[in-house]
């Protein structure tokens, strides 16, 4: 497939994403279907745990029983959907730039580092969701010192306590909407963390300190990205999951063993199409901020070419490589209709050059031949 790496309106990043998740479409829904399978055998264990209480009449351990079982799968199920993330990340980075990818291939690349991708998402969702656990928790003690869980003392409660407890639940409400602002901001803060990560091969720490730099100043578009992402996520989980919730609620939300496993199915099946939009939107996004703010796009040419930049044969200082005289500077080839087309121009300072004119006017005698100096290696010698 032929790549183009370029600056993207938000329109062509939805574009690009649909393009890429079409044309690889197997491969994408391969990754997330690990995660969303490890779901589907856990979820269809807790069925079964369930009927085996009920049929052995030990239907009032069921709640201690499920909650036991949830604290055991929950870190099965941390691991492999951060797995899937990472793997759905390296994956994307590889086919937006042309090269061959394999559902082996990404979850191999993102094992040796696991365990730091595990806690860069740790340390995000900590970070998010430690001011919602204080907000709810401390309004929970409050109405349980209160007695407000008390029905008996409720219903005898005088209008003072009555008072209270609703401005309390009142700024309890502000808190939650100040917290999910809190929350929005900090995510798209933090959208590009993992994708930095991955690509960059960068810690956890660094990895948030990247994202921040790459994302500032472009936040809105990424959340207009997530949301519209998130409405198709929506939209196709209600489509698939609308049968169960309605025969749910005409069967007094209780649904039938078999519609209880058919809905596992359904779930896994969903779940492997539509794990995969967020994660290779956010990857593109990350390399579209990375053209915006870095000039990947003609760093990652150069390298398809076999050159780096500044070439090291060039002798030129990075940090001043634009001012410096004598600076080469790479360029798209001009009237090659191609912008892979490089060439290499050379800056004299207009001093340097005016006295070379001079000297030229004053002495009619043709110069010397030089010798001619040896093309630097991995030059292409028709570019010049």
């Amino acid at each position: 497939m032929e790549t183009t790496l370029r600056p993207m309106s938000l329109g062509e990043l939805l574009d690009r994403t649909a393009q890429l998740y079409r044309t690889h479409f197997l491969l994408f829904v391969g990754i997330s279907a690990v995660y969303a399978g490890v779901l589907l055998v856990l979820n269809l264990l807790q069925i079964g745990l369930t009927e085996l209480l009920k049929a052995m009449h030990m239907g009032g351990q069921q709640l201690w029983v499920t909650f036991g079982f949830l604290l055991l799968i929950l870190p099965v199920t941390v691991i492999a959907a951060g797995a899937a993330v990472a793997a759905n990340n390296r994956a994307v980075a590889w086919v937006n730039v042309g090269q061959p990818a394999t559902i082996r291939g990404a979850y191999k690349s993102i094992l040796p580092r696991l365990w730091s991708y595990l806690w860069l998402m740790f340390l995000t969702t900590v970070i998010i969701l430690t001011p919602f656990i204080v907000i709810y928790g401390g309004f929970l003690l409050f109405m349980w010192k209160y007695g407000a869980f008390n029905l008996a003392k409720t219903q005898k409660a005088d209008p003072y306590a009555v008072m209270v407890i609703g401005g309390v639940s009142i700024l309890f409400f502000i808190l939650i909407v100040a917290w999910i602002v809190y929350a929005i901001l900090m995510g798209l803060r933090y959208s590009l963390a993992v994708p930095a990560s991955v690509v960059e091969n960068l810690k956890a720490r660094k990895a948030m300190r990247r994202s921040i730099e790459l994302s500032k100043g472009s936040r809105g578009r990424i959340f207009l990205l997530g949301l519209m992402i998130s409405f198709i996520q929506l939209g196709l989980v209600a489509i698939s999951q609308g049968f169960f919730i309605l025969a749910a609620f005409k069967n007094h939300m209780v649904l039938p063993v078999w519609a209880q496993i058919l809905q596992q199915f359904v779930g896994f099946l969903t779940s492997s199409f539509i794990g995969p939009m967020y994660a290779t939107g956010l990857t593109l996004f990350y390399y579209d901020q990375r053209i915006r703010k870095e000039g990947y796009d003609i760093e990652w040419m150069m390298e398809a070419a076999g050159l780096s930049w500044p070439p090291p044969w060039a002798g030129i200082d990075p940090a001043t490589a634009q001012s410096a005289p004598g600076a080469v500077a790479m360029t798209p080839g001009a009237g090659s209709g191609s912008s892979d087309t490089l060439a290499v121009e050379v800056e004299v300072p207009a001093a340097e050059a005016e006295s070379t004119a001079n000297e030229g006017a004053a002495t009619p005698e043709p110069a010397a031949e030089e010798p001619a100096t040896p093309t630097p290696p991995g030059v292409d010698h028709d570019r010049h």
